[in-house]
């Protein structure tokens, strides 16, 4: 039997619950997990505005085709788990909602399965074509005549939201990556008397270096590794940095090198360009260490190694932030408490009071200023060179990957939450694009 949608009482004006769909989007994080289960614990503490939390199965898609999952049938002690779980436990997805204009079927599914379930609530968990699409369903539901609350849940490893003051999942990243470069340059220098002479990482970031720039966290002066990082805001010269590596190696013996994915020619051209695109339209990258390394040894003729720390550097939530961890999860909070409050097509931010100590509280921005506009890394972060941090860009980044935050572990591994994952009964028609 179809569900049939309380009204409020005429006379109390009291609010009626309504049920709220939650969704992560894109790709994931090792603290995406901490922002759910902000939104689920938070939205319980508020039954009188919202009933269930519904999470669509692989994003948007589980909102097409009905495909939800009954968040109130996972345990509390689950739900408390996704605080130290990496990955999307809901399953993500890249999809990216067209204009209503250009696709009004999707959007008429969209109301016809958040009628079919009483949705009053849309927490939309992603960077920044999620926010573009939480902010399409704002819209929608203006245009529509349909009531719904959207708010956009900020997420992403390349930190490139704008306002927030970061993005949770990004310094889970930073961490990792100042780590691994560090370790790894110690490696190299044990080796570079004999053997390897270069080695290069390479990690994500499409338009903005903000990873690559946390490289450069593992080490303080001139000597120090990382000694080149290649950021996708400069424009890459290949005589410069052969010049630069040559140089590096017959001064210290050695060269460690962190690269953007993202880094390109000055006409724009992806040194890893792989030729073809997501599903977002971005064109697919990867293989510039591989690249770099050749470069270097066809100009030079060092031995090298290098590492692409791909899916390893967000996934890595056994060494997150705590910093970051703590403002994924506000941040999921926020989000309910925003809605709750009336507030509708806002993202909630993080706002840095200061740095030493950093403090930060919690604010938030419209979706329509933030929706598909990406904050780079300032020059003034970058090295008049362009090979390295300058030390306001340190000062920044250091308390974003401050303190530990270990998962627990059982038999030397860590223990991961999994969940249930009860499906709520459909009640449409399969959805046909």
């Amino acid at each position: 039997m179809k569900k049939t949608v309380r009204k409020p009482a005429a006379r109390t004006g009291k609010p009626v619950p309504r049920n709220a769909f939650y969704a992560q989007s894109g790709g994931v994080t090792a603290v995406i997990n901490a922002s759910a289960a902000g939104v689920i614990e938070t939205a319980a503490r508020h039954p009188r505005h919202i009933g269930k939390v519904y999470a669509g199965r692989h994003g948007i898609v589980g909102a097409l085709e009905e495909d939800l999952i009954d968040c109130s049938k996972e345990s509390k002690a689950t739900i408390a788990g996704l605080r130290h779980t990496p990955a999307g436990a809901f399953g993500s997805a890249r999809f990216k909602l067209k204009g209503l204009d250009k696709n009004r079927a999707e959007y008429e599914r969209l109301i016809q399965v958040f009628k079919a379930h009483d949705i009053g609530y849309f927490f939309y968990n992603g960077g920044n074509d999620s926010m573009d699409t939480a902010h399409k369903v704002a819209q929608m539901g203006e245009t529509l005549g349909y009531p719904i609350t959207c708010i956009g849940v900020p997420k992403t490893v390349d930190n490139d939201l704008p306002f927030t003051d970061c993005c949770p999942g990004f310094g889970s990243v930073a961490k990792f990556v100042a780590v691994s470069t560090l370790e790894a340059s110690l490696d190299v220098a044990s080796m570079a008397r004999t053997s390897t002479k270069v080695f290069v990482m390479e990690v994500m970031g499409r338009h903005a270096g903000w990873i690559a720039a946390a490289g450069g966290l593992a080490g303080k002066g001139r000597d120090a590794a990382p000694h080149i990082i290649l950021f996708p805001e400069i424009a890459f010269d290949p005589v410069a940095f052969l010049a630069r590596v040559k140089e590096t190696v017959e001064r210290v013996g050695y060269c460690v090198i962190v690269v953007s994915e993202g880094t390109a020619y000055a006409d724009g051209r992806f040194l890893a360009d792989a030729g073809t695109k997501d599903a977002f339209g971005h064109t697919q990258l990867g293989g510039v260490a591989p690249f770099l390394a050749d470069m270097i040894r066809k100009a030079h003729g060092y031995k090298y190694h290098w590492a692409v720390a791909d899916y390893l550097q967000r996934a890595a939530r056994h060494i997150a932030s705590k910093t970051d961890v703590e403002q994924a999860y506000a941040m999921g909070k926020a989000a309910v408490e925003l809605a709750v409050q009336g507030h509708n097509a806002v993202m909630p931010i993080v706002v840095r009071k200061s740095s030493r100590p950093y403090r930060w509280t919690v604010g938030h921005v419209e979706l329509a200023k933030v929706a598909n506009v990406e904050h780079k890394l300032p020059r003034d972060f970058i090295t008049t060179d362009g090979f390295g941090i300058t030390e306001r860009c340190r000062r920044h980044l250091l308390p974003l990957i401050d303190g530990e935050a270990p998962p627990p572990f059982r038999d030397g591994l860590p223990v991961y939450v999994r969940l249930r994952g009860a499906k709520v009964r459909k009640r449409l028609p399969p959805f046909k694009a």
